[in-house]
């Protein structure tokens, strides 16, 4: 039986999984694999010691004492932690390969049961931007969706401001405890009647800028579609476009002034296939099939997709151009076949002549090591 498939957690449970993934050195990618080696968070931690000498790594846990004083913050502010095999966890981003195993999320549970729809867009946004997404995002959540953003300002704080009333859903990049910016701290307020603010990070965490293309991932992973307006050519709101598409979900664009910087990256996005947006009725024509199918959108199979690496908030990812020679032959047979393009785990085991669960172990501990990066559908490569 699958350690993911879908069923409530004990409370101790929802801790061992919080303390697993908040243990510096495992991401969202290498928390599943060893999960699934090993039949529970349980029997990981169990087995930790023996993980970090095998991988040549320190991979140190944050104390229960830590995560209980957490977990009573949480409690304060009317907050909890959902796990992706919890029924409450939204279905699309469980989906995804990057999905965080425990998110924190206050608000209404209500909101994640509707159909999402993202809308992302410019900081520094026009007024006619602003009143774009106002009026785009009030449409939407008028015809049952739930609006999903990044609590910015500009394009987002248009968004959620407009859809309060309906349930918006919010993703942060900090923790539930220290949102940024604090000028939204009102609006979040605002936000939890009907909607919900969601966040992977420890409750206290200060945002830095890596956490924003991780919170990016969550965004577009929630929805069925990504809208994006007034996006320039080196805009965070591209790195969610990018996402989107990797996860196979539905990317459109508003179309604007040449003249304006502010419109490059949206312009650009409709040149490559993005589906042009004009006004409500756009969206609608696209998504609307996609909720008569009842199921989340499958990111796509290709063989060269570019990914992030989601690791644990505050870690360093260890990189070595010439990856050193180990005792283990069949872990020195797999490093052979790997190199910086990526690669699936199937062609692994075909070309190594390794059973399936030893090629995904030595995986794991070459993951845990720094030594292979992971992509989308499965794909690795070798740092």
């Amino acid at each position: 039986m699958s350690a993911f498939r879908r069923r409530p957690l004990s409370e101790r449970e929802r801790l061992d999984w919080l303390r697993l993934i908040r243990c510096e050195g495992i991401g969202p990618i290498s928390f599943k694999g060893l999960v699934e080696s090993h039949g529970s968070a349980a029997a990981v931690l169990d087995a930790l010691p023996d993980i970090a000498r095998r991988s040549g790594r320190a991979l140190r846990l944050p104390s229960e004492a830590s995560l209980e004083r957490e977990c009573a913050a949480m409690n304060r502010i009317g907050a909890r932690f959902l796990a992706t095999v919890e029924p409450d966890y939204p279905e699309a981003l469980a989906a995804i390969d990057s999905a965080p195993p425990v998110i924190g999320f206050q608000g209404s549970l209500e909101v994640l049961a509707k159909p999402m729809i993202a809308i992302v867009g410019a900081r520094n946004a026009s007024a006619i931007g602003e009143r774009l997404a106002t009026e785009l995002a009030a449409h939407l959540a008028s015809a049952g969706y739930a609006v999903v953003s990044g609590l910015a300002r500009g394009i987002d704080r248009a968004v959620h401001q407009a859809t309060s009333r309906h349930g918006t859903i919010a993703v942060v990049a900090g923790g539930l405890g220290k949102i940024y910016p604090p000028q939204h701290e009102g609006l979040v307020r605002d936000i939890v009647g009907t909607g919900a603010v969601i966040s992977e990070a420890p409750f206290d965490w200060v945002a830095t800028a890596r956490d924003f293309p991780k919170r990016n991932r969550i965004v577009s992973g929630l929805a069925l579609g990504v809208v994006v307006i007034e996006a320039a050519m080196k805009s965070g709101s591209l790195i969610t476009a990018r996402l989107a598409v990797e996860q196979g979900r539905e990317l459109m664009a508003v179309p604007g002034s040449p003249l304006d910087p502010r419109h490059d990256g949206c312009n650009k996005l409709i040149r490559e296939g993005a589906t042009l947006v004009r006004h409500a009725g756009d969206v609608l024509e696209v998504i609307a099939p996609l909720v008569a199918l009842e199921r989340p959108p499958a990111a796509p199979a290709r063989r060269h997709q570019s990914h992030f690496d989601f690791g644990a908030p505050g870690e360093p990812r260890a990189t070595r151009l010439e990856p050193p020679v180990s005792g283990d032959e069949d872990q020195n047979r797999l490093v052979a076949l790997l190199g910086p393009s990526p690669v699936a785990m199937d062609d692994l085991v075909r070309a190594s002549g390794l059973e399936p669960r030893r090629v995904q172990l030595i995986l794991l501990d070459l993951d845990l090591a720094g030594r292979i990066e992971r992509h989308g559908n499965g794909m690795v490569s070798l740092l």
